[in-house]
């Protein structure tokens, strides 16, 4: 009887490994050693315990990671891991480089990141640009995945790395989706994150156990309806994207779906179309400009509107909703507006009320509670984001960041309304429907990748 319990317990146990082998998976840690793994940049310690990879913090000590010696490219990877403090963060580096002349020699990891995140802003499973762009996609893109991670127990890790597309699991929760093109390949590594001097946060333990990985046959798995994508390619849609009714504005070829506000057509001058771009030129920064403002042919209600912008220095402008032209106003068309603003050198930043008319924020009436690392510079491209709910909820985001919201023609927005510039019109902000509208304010100011997806 013993014998026989032994004889099919080694039996369970070969077929469990041919099978783990044929389906194309292969453990890039072995349980017991660091074999294959090295240690670069920061000074935190990495040992082998009950089969884990721990990780220690240090003191003094910038982000430490353990990496693959082996590059990988496509894959689907997946991990259990534990942290035990909502103090720590951690993560797992994703087709990442090293450069050893980074930070003043000390030597700098940089690529793709998930993040692990038990902090109470809950960004675990968000895809963090270690060392290079900051946030790719916080999680408070996806507020249904902010609770998965679960602190003191172990949780399961996914990361699909397929062409340009990036997805990840938590806990079997879908969190994030990026597309984007900086990296084909890299290794892996795992993050122990710097404390500085903190000596009270020296000791933290990171845990890191059943680490494996597919490259071969790879299969997405399908992500459920209505997750955000970043789209880093530039004026283009996935098939999951066109799936769940998403829509460009602009193709980045013509002006197609635009006219001028107040105008049968496109204006014949003061708007350029360049190399994707969409760019209102330059017009000694008169509201109005020498186009004057463009809007939609469609009106919408509910939707989801995403845009990126590139403002040059000192430049005013704005993205406008619920614009229905039928003020017959001079100037600027009439519409609740996403302020774009170089906060630093346009006077507009001073004026009205609290920080009103700053970046981001709905002009006039609401300011945008944005920190500075999440503004990308003059110069460079930043994203908006706008989504008005059914029942009239609405959020400001920038760079993947809520900023504002609000509950249209609520007695909060209309007494805003009250005391704002638009008092003078009636039931201002509260059609049932309208264009979207990009303002000439007669500063250079660049749009790409608009996309909508209406909202039932």
């Amino acid at each position: 009887m013993k014998k026989s319990f032994l004889l099919i317990l080694a039996v369970i146990v070969i077929t469990t490994g041919n099978g783990y082998a044929q389906n194309g998976w292969q453990r890039i840690f072995d349980g017991k050693t660091l074999n294959g793994w090295k240690r670069l940049a920061g000074n935190a310690e990495y040992k082998v315990e009950n089969g884990n990879i721990v990780g220690t913090t240090v003191a003094n000590s910038g982000n430490t990671f353990l990496v693959t010696e082996k590059e990988y490219g496509d894959f689907i990877l997946e991990a259990d891991i534990k942290v035990d403090d909502t103090t720590a963060n951690s993560g797992v580096q994703l087709r990442s480089h090293f450069d050893p002349n980074g930070y003043e020699g000390k030597g700098k990891v940089y690529g793709y990141q998930f993040e692990i995140d038990p902090s109470s802003r809950r960004w675990s499973g968000g895809i963090y640009d270690e060392g290079r762009r900051d946030w790719l996609y916080p999680v408070s893109l996806n507020h249904n995945a902010q609770s998965a991670f679960k602190v003191g127990q172990y949780n399961h890790v996914k990361v699909e790395c397929i062409g340009h597309e990036i997805k990840t699991w938590l806990n079997n929760i879908p969190v994030a989706y990026v597309v984007d093109t900086m990296d084909a390949k890299g290794f892996i590594g795992l993050q122990v994150h710097g404390i500085g001097n903190n000596t009270n946060l020296a000791g933290e333990k990171i845990y890191f156990k059943n680490i494996v990985i597919k490259t071969t046959d790879l299969k997405p798995t399908p992500f459920p309806a209505g997750i955000y994508v970043l789209n880093n390619i530039t004026n283009s849609l996935t098939r999951y994207e066109q799936q769940n009714g998403w829509k460009l504005l602009f193709d980045g070829k013509t002006t197609n779906g635009w006219r001028g506000a107040y105008k049968p057509v496109f204006p014949e001058q003061g708007w350029q179309v360049k190399d994707g771009v969409l760019t209102v030129l330059a017009s000694e920064g008169k509201e109005g400009g020498n186009g004057g403002d463009i809007v939609t042919l469609e009106e919408y209600s509910a939707f989801d509107l995403s845009f990126q912008f590139k403002l040059t220095a000192g430049a005013n402008s704005g993205v406008k909703y619920f614009v229905t032209l039928n003020e017959h106003n001079t100037g600027s068309a009439i519409g609740l507006e996403y302020q774009l603003l170089d906060d630093t050198l346009h006077p507009d930043a001073k004026l009205g009320r609290d920080g009103d008319r700053t970046l981001s924020s709905l002009y006039d009436l609401i300011k945008a509670d944005k920190q500075k690392r999440f503004i990308h510079p003059i110069g460079e491209w930043n994203t908006g984001r706008i989504i008005v709910y059914p029942n009239n909820h609405v959020e400001h985001y920038l760079n993947g960041i809520k900023v504002l919201e609000y509950e249209r023609g609520s007695k909060e927005f209309r007494d805003l309304v009250a005391i704002s510039k638009y008092k003078v019109w009636d039931h201002f902000g509260e059609a049932k429907q309208g264009h979207i509208l990009l303002q000439d304010h007669g500063n250079e100011v660049s749009f790409r990748s608009i996309k909508i997806r209406e909202l039932k």
